[in-house]
């Protein structure tokens, strides 16, 4: 393959991940921004009591009960979802990078990568 060639799908690449990171982040601000504004609009004239701890409710323990609450309109569920989102971008930036080693056939790099992302998705296991 010609240099400019390598050089120009490795550009692209990079313009691709630099856009995923800046259109993920812009998206799961956008989706918290807005559940907050619902939420408070709801909620916001409530006094908080510190008094009694509460929890959160069990649907919020899962990316399906998160995706769920959002779907049906619950103001923290769009909170959560947005957050969701947020922690989900930089994942998929390894991961996409993941692919683009493989591609070059860089097996270093892919080694590497793959220790990271299976790290990442371990620690969002909760296990």
């Amino acid at each position: 393959m010609p240099a400019n060639r390598q050089n120009f799908s490795e550009r692209q690449f990079e313009i691709l991940v630099g856009n995923l990171l800046r259109y993920g982040v812009i998206i799961a601000t956008t989706i918290v921004f807005i559940g907050g504004v619902l939420y408070l609009i709801r909620h916001g004239n409530e006094a908080p009591n510190y008094q009694i701890f509460r929890g959160e409710p069990p649907y919020f323990r899962s990316p399906e009960g998160v995706a769920t609450a959002a779907l049906s309109g619950r103001r923290r569920g769009i909170i959560q979802l947005g957050l969701l989102l947020l922690i989900i971008t930089p994942v998929a930036r390894v991961a996409f990078s993941l692919l683009a080693f493989a591609r070059q056939r860089d097996s270093t790099y892919i080694i590497v990568t793959l220790i990271v992302l299976l790290g990442l998705l371990i620690s969002l296991s909760g296990n």
